[in-house]
Parts: structure tokens; sequence; C-alpha cells
């Protein structure tokens, strides 16, 4: 029987705070960072509460393109808010578990982290036998991290005071 156990991480630009929040609104639909390849939809209560479920559909060939979609339900087994949301899979193509790891690190930045064991279940497990799923799985998270990243850093830089309001923000308050 096929079971992956997969780690994948990656480090974003951006405080644990922010990274849990983007992680969160994605689980309830969001579609701005797991596009193409992942896109979730709330079945029941909360994902950031325990017990609460979600809708995830893998489009193989990305979104609108054709290709087999890979449908299975996550359901929230623990939460630690800012730092761990666990789920397990109860219904679809996976059954299994993954834990989402949001971890501070020095100068504002965080590493965010998927850990996934899981085994392929109906026509999964005969796909599974010819195509390599742990790679593909893999792939798509790293990609949805360097995604996620580059949306919190576009969000950041935005926010970012420049040019002639922030120095005049800097004299104003050198002068109080």
């Amino acid at each position: 029987m096929t079971v992956y156990d997969l780690i994948d991480e990656a480090i974003v630009d951006a405080p644990p705070e922010a990274v849990w929040e983007a992680l969160i609104a994605e689980f309830r639909g969001a579609a701005r960072w797991w596009v193409p390849a992942n896109t979730f939809a709330t079945v029941s209560g909360s994902p950031d509460e325990v017990g609460g479920e979600v809708a995830v559909t893998v489009h193989t060939k990305g979104v609108d393109k054709g290709g087999p979609k890979l449908r299975f339900t996550a359901r929230t087994r623990a939460v630690e808010p800012h730092r761990l949301l666990s789920v397990d899979y109860v219904a679809g193509v996976f059954r299994g578990t993954s834990d989402f790891v949001v971890e501070p690190l020095d100068g504002g930045r965080t590493k965010v982290g998927m850990h996934f064991v899981g085994r392929p279940n109906g026509f999964l497990k005969l796909l599974a036998k010819v195509a390599d799923i742990g790679a593909e799985h893999s792939t798509a998270t790293r990609e949805a991290f360097v995604r996620l990243g580059g949306i919190l850093t576009a969000e950041r830089a935005a926010a970012a005071p420049t040019g002639e309001a922030a120095e005049a923000r800097k004299l104003e308050g050198s002068t109080r």
C-alpha cells in the first residue's frame, strides 16, 4: 500500500500572523495563493475551529483547464492560532493527516510548513501506481508557498510608507 509522508517548507518575508491569516483565508475559499493547483470550500464550521470541515479539490491540470479533479474532505483536528493547524482527511481520494506549521523567525519572517501523511483512496490508488503523486503534491505545495510569499511581500511593500510621505512622518515624529 502506498503511503506518503511529505514535509514541504518555505521561508516567507511576512510575520506569522499574516501567514496564518492567509492560510485560514485560503481554507475558507479565498483562492489567492494555492490556485491553480488547489481550491478550498468550507463545508461546515470554520477551518480554524476543531471539527470544521473543508472540501479540497486538486485541479491536476489547473483550475478550469480540464483533467482529473481529486476531491477530499479535511476536518480540523487541532488549532494553535498563528502556529498550528492540524487536519484529518476523512472522505474522498486521500485518508490521512496534515499539519500546517507557522514558525516565527528573526527579522519579521516566517517559516511555513506542511507535513502530509496520507494514503490514496478509491481510484487514486490506481493512479498512484503510474504517477508520482507524492512528487506532484510537494511541487504544488512548494509553488503555493512561493505564491503566498510573493503576495504577502507585495502587500507589506504596499502598506509601507514611501517617499515624501515617509519623510513627513519621520519629521512629524521628531518634532513632538
